[in-house]
């Protein structure tokens, strides 16, 4: 029998990925939530799905490596490595690995640390080097592009990148997610659609901040349009190839991010320009708005490079250092004139 596709995560986008591979394949979903486990096997409504009966949950990682050779992981951030490094025994140089996670890791040092040392060596990782590093295999890939859960799980028509250096990782990942609502495009540029794909939620809180002042559409996309330049900026720094941004994985997911109403980074922005705290967002959310960790990531990057991305500064001075937003916004606009478009 063919062997089912394994899925690391049943969070919103992680139930979302199981869903549109249970349209081509069988599923093994892995959650450490055991109400959630029986709730999936038992038929219930996840997430605002309902399952396929082709989609079982697990929580035992060492099953789903043994039962899966394609395995897409969809964890947060913050607790990507630490989940890798626990299937990693039981991952083989026959897997394929394509994550979902739009975000970034540092090694050897704590998040709250980046702002108070300086590290001799680059501790930065996307999440592909993070499986490489931790796994035997070297068949990784990520998958980017425009993907809000809602929208999807409503069946609306939109698209995705699988990006690998591994035209065998591009194509088991369209055999495995392609359907009639789910177009997949496929792209060498991996570094680039890591690093847009984490980028983009900064940008997505400033559009919320705007969204929640009130300050109309023109704002917007001056805010999104001069985001991106600074996202093309620090990726090429970090040696990313600066047209790949352009494409669906980065401008189109810059657009649906900073855009929608269903983004947790936008209404993460939203709520904080309509008053609410940090603590309170977090309070009321399920999930993480990545974009909050990618901050302090990206604060130490433009220090440790020395860039000038006035947009992301002050978006990390309103959400770390309380930046009253009037002032932030006042700054920009005075902000000395650059070059419109220098990045192509």
């Amino acid at each position: 029998m063919e062997k089912p596709v394994g899925v690391i995560g049943a969070g919103s986008f992680g139930s979302t990925i199981a869903s549109l591979i249970s349209e081509n394949k069988s599923v093994l979903i892995y959650s450490r939530n055991q109400f959630e486990i029986d709730n999936i096997n038992q038929g219930k409504e996840h997430k605002g799905i309902t399952f396929a009966k082709n989609v079982t949950a697990t929580g035992d990682l060492k099953y789903l490596a043994e039962s899966c050779n394609l395995i897409f992981p969809v964890i947060p951030a913050g607790a990507f490595r630490k989940v890798i490094k626990q299937i990693a025994p039981y991952i083989t140089p026959l897997h394929i690995i394509i994550h979902a996670t739009k975000g970034l890791d540092i090694v050897e040092a704590d998040i709250e640390d980046l702002g108070n040392k300086t590290f001799d060596k680059d501790i930065i990782r996307t999440m592909s080097q993070v499986i490489t590093e931790e796994c035997s295999t070297l068949r990784v890939g990520c998958i980017s592009g425009p993907n809000l859960s809602k929208e999807i799980n409503l069946s609306y028509p939109t698209a995705a990148v699988i990006a690998s250096e591994f035209q065998e990782v591009i194509d088991q990942g369209q055999i495995a997610l392609s359907s009639s609502r789910f177009f997949v495009f496929g792209s060498h540029q991996l570094l680039t659609a890591e690093l847009a794909g984490a980028f983009k939620n900064i940008i997505a809180i400033g559009s919320g901040i705007i969204g929640g002042k009130h300050l109309g559409k023109n704002m917007q996309a001056l805010l999104i349009t001069r985001g991106l330049r600074e996202i093309i900026h620090i990726g090429i720094a970090l040696g990313a190839e600066g047209k790949a941004f352009l494409g669906t994985a980065g401008l189109g997911d810059l657009i649906a991010t900073a855009t929608s109403e269903t983004s947790r980074n936008y209404n993460f922005g939203r709520r904080l320009a309509e008053g609410d705290t940090i603590e309170q967002i977090r309070a009321s959310e399920d999930e993480v708005a990545e974009g909050v960790r990618t901050l302090k990531i990206v604060k130490y990057i433009l220090t440790k490079y020395n860039l000038h991305a006035p947009i992301c500064e002050l978006i990390y001075e309103i959400v770390f250092k309380d930046l009253n937003i009037d002032k932030a916004i006042s700054h920009l606009m005075r902000y000395p004139n650059a070059p419109d478009v220098d990045f192509l």
